[in-house]
């Protein structure tokens, strides 16, 4: 089941590579959205309020977790696209030790500060207590979200992006019958369906890596693939953490757009929360292409074959373009259709607001599939400094345009924060692919001559 995506049709290749992926980050984002549904339909505004409230702080530390993933896997791809079996294994062992560490770390400190971080952003009194319930379940957790990461990356940089979309299956059905369980049967509130998250995800980790070292000789590890020596922990850290960072250095800005909207109250915290699923669903063709040009990159990286690199950019970008388009189309077209999913009877003043988000993020879709497509290219290139950096350039335009525009223009504030932060950060990770490019079309060039 693995795939190498250094031979044969690049677009084909992208293409078959990137359905799985889509299907699986569907069903990830069905683990949210289950939650916050079950949750506003069953437990009332406030409780969606506390439970939405939280996605901003659980994405700082949740997302660090996938960028030392997606980190790993792209040092695999690298091993895979180079045909050397014994590093691919080594880096695999690698990965679950640094994986157990970090988790470890993480863990300790998001559950010390989880009231600290909900303070600081300004949380409602009225659903504060919530929404520190759920986020510390969330948190406690994190070892089985970064486990399922790690093996989803190691699968997809041997370009098997099938496995991890079956265990995804079977964790999000779990997912839907643990909510209604703890939710509807028991009473739990929003505690519940964390609870019901981590268990899933818990689940799912476990599952892959079962099926991933019984059925893939190239993965099946011996005692002496596992030491931690300072080049392969260096080698691997190198890309993790930019990725890592760039995660959390977004979602501190996207902590701070939070803090900005929990001004407005719990209707709008409300608002905000359905309308911002409907955007995340909206744009996982997005991700999807950016994961499946990472692996591409990666493994052509790894084989030297730089003319396939840009070949398979160039169809890639095309794709972008077109997935930008159809998300426009998703959060125009269906938007508040999506966004009744998560109140049994939402009020006018939700509905307004919802829209009125939907409607102008969706105006600067183009940008944000940049971000994604032309990031993870990077990444996969081990060009990780640029994608850390647009990071940056995210979180500052988020917080500039909130300082400066929520006195004088409220609620439009939050609107524009997010178009701001994918212009900000989309037109300079393209142009340092377009100089990566130029760079080695030259050296091809003297290389021959």
């Amino acid at each position: 089941m693995t795939k190498d995506m250094t031979a044969g049709n690049p677009l084909k290749l992208i293409l078959l590579f990137s359905i799985p992926v889509l299907l699986g980050n569907i069903f990830q984002q069905f683990y949210n959205m289950v939650d916050t549904i079950i949750v506003g339909r069953f437990l009332g505004e406030e409780a969606l309020a506390a439970v939405g409230s939280t996605g901003s702080i659980a994405f700082l530390v949740l997302g660090f977790a996938m960028g030392i993933a997606q980190g790993f896997g792209v040092m695999i791809s690298h091993a895979f696209g180079a045909r050397d079996e014994g590093r691919l294994k080594h880096y695999v062992a690698v990965a679950l030790l640094l994986g157990i560490l970090i988790s470890a770390v993480l863990t300790g400190l998001t559950i010390t500060l989880s009231r600290q971080l909900l303070s600081f952003m300004k949380t409602p009194e009225n659903i504060f207590n919530m929404a520190n319930g759920y986020i510390t379940i969330i948190y406690a957790g994190l070892t089985a979200t970064m486990f399922f990461n790690i093996s989803s990356a190691i699968l997809r940089g041997i370009g098997d992006s099938k496995t991890p979309l079956y265990f995804l299956m079977i964790s999000s059905a779990l997912n839907v019958g643990l909510d209604l369980f703890f939710i509807v049967t028991l009473k739990m509130g929003p505690e519940g369906a964390a609870y019901a998250t981590v268990i899933a995800q818990a689940i799912a980790a476990l599952l892959c890596f079962v099926h991933m070292f019984l059925h893939f000789d190239i993965l099946k590890l011996q005692k002496r693939d596992f030491y931690l020596d300072f080049k392969s922990c260096r080698d691997m850290l190198s890309i993790g953490i930019p990725m890592a960072i760039n995660y959390s250095v977004t979602a501190i800005g996207v902590i701070i757009l939070q803090s900005a909207v929990n001004v407005f109250g719990s209707s709008v915290v409300a608002s905000y929360t359905a309308a911002s699923k409907v955007e995340q669903l909206a744009s996982q063709p997005m991700t999807t292409l950016g994961t499946t040009m990472a692996t591409y990159c990666g493994q052509n990286l790894g084989a030297g074959k730089y003319k396939r690199i840009f070949d398979g950019m160039k169809r890639g970008l095309i794709l972008a373009l077109i997935f930008a388009g159809f998300a426009a189309l998703i959060s125009v077209g269906f938007g508040k259709f999506v966004v009744c999913w998560f109140l049994s009877e939402p009020t006018e003043t939700v509905l307004s607001y919802a829209i009125q988000y939907l409607t102008t993020v969706s105006c600067f879709y183009i940008p944000l599939a940049l971000i994604y497509f032309y990031r993870n290219s990077l990444q996969g290139l081990d060009k990780g400094f640029m994608p850390m950096l647009s990071g940056l350039f995210e979180m500052v335009c988020r917080i500039g345009i909130v300082l400066l525009m929520q006195k004088a223009f409220g609620f439009w504030a939050v609107c524009f924060a997010s178009p701001a932060a994918w212009l900000g950060a989309g037109i300079p990770l393209m142009i340092t692919y377009l100089l990566w490019e130029r760079d080695m079309k030259k050296k091809e060039d003297l290389s021959l001559s």
